[in-house]
C-alpha cells in the first residue's frame, strides 16, 4: 500500500498560495488512493484467474494503473523539488550545472528552453530527465502521465503545467506568471541530489 506524503514544508511559497498547494495535494492524494484501489482490484482478478487478454475489466484497470501510478510519482517529484524561496541554482562548476551547460550551451539557455516548453499551448508536464546510459540531461514535454516518458530516464526537475497546478492563483492566460513563481521556489538541492544519485548508479553499473 502506498501512503500519501504530507509535504508540510510547502507553506508560504512565493507566488503559490497555501490554498493552491492544498488543493493540489488533495488531487495528488486521489492518485495515491486510485493506485491502491487498482492494485487491489488487479490482485483480485489474478486470484480469480480472470487474466484473459479479452477481459475488458483487466485491460482497462491495467491501463488505468499506469496513468494513476505515474501521476502519483510525478506529483511526489514535483512537490519534493519545491521549497519556500528555493535554493541557489547550481553553477557550471558543479556536476549538475555542468551537465545543463553541456546540453544547452549554458545554464541560462537551459532555463530559457525549459520555460519555453512550459509556455507551450496544451497541458501536461515539463520534466528535466537524466539519461542513465550517458548521464546527459534533456528537457521533455509530457502530456498524459503514461505517455511520452523516456524509458529508464531519471526525472531531475518536474514541473506540473496542468491547469489544476495554478488556476486558483492565476488565470489560464497567466501561466507564465506561475512558471516564474515555480522557478523562484525550485529546491535545487533536491535536483542536484537526484542528479548525483543517477551518476552514482551509472558508476556502480559500470564497475
Amino acid at each position: 500500500m502506498h501512503q500519501a506524503q504530507s509535504f508540510d514544508h510547502l507553506r508560504s511559497l512565493a507566488g503559490m498560495s497555501d490554498g493552491q498547494i492544498a488543493e493540489h495535494l488533495e488531487l495528488y492524494a486521489g492518485y495515491v488512493k486510485q493506485v491502491n484501489e487498482l492494485t487491489k482490484e488487479l490482485a483480485e482478478m489474478h486470484n480469480e484467474k480472470k487474466v484473459a487478454g479479452k477481459d475488458f475489466g483487466l485491460a482497462e484497470a491495467t491501463r488505468r494503473l499506469a496513468y494513476e501510478y505515474d501521476g502519483m510519482v510525478l506529483h511526489e517529484h514535483y512537490f519534493s523539488n519545491l521549497k519556500p524561496g528555493g535554493a541557489p541554482r547550481p553553477t557550471e562548476r558543479q556536476p549538475c550545472g555542468r551537465a545543463l551547460a553541456q546540453a544547452y550551451g549554458s545554464i541560462e539557455r537551459w532555463q530559457e528552453n525549459f520555460k519555453a516548453l512550459a509556455g507551450m499551448r496544451g497541458v501536461g508536464w515539463v520534466i528535466l530527465f537524466q539519461d542513465p546510459q550517458n548521464g546527459s540531461v534533456t528537457n521533455y514535454w509530457v502530456s498524459l502521465h503514461q505517455d511520452g516518458i523516456p524509458a529508464l530516464c531519471k526525472p531531475l526537475l518536474v514541473m506540473d503545467v496542468w491547469e489544476h497546478a495554478f488556476m486558483r492563483d492565476y488565470r489560464a492566460s497567466e501561466r507564465l506568471r506561475y512558471v516564474d513563481a515555480f522557478f523562484t521556489n525550485i529546491d535545487w538541492t533536491a535536483v542536484e541530489r537526484r542528479f548525483n544519485e543517477g551518476q552514482a548508479q551509472r558508476s556502480s553499473a559500470a564497475a
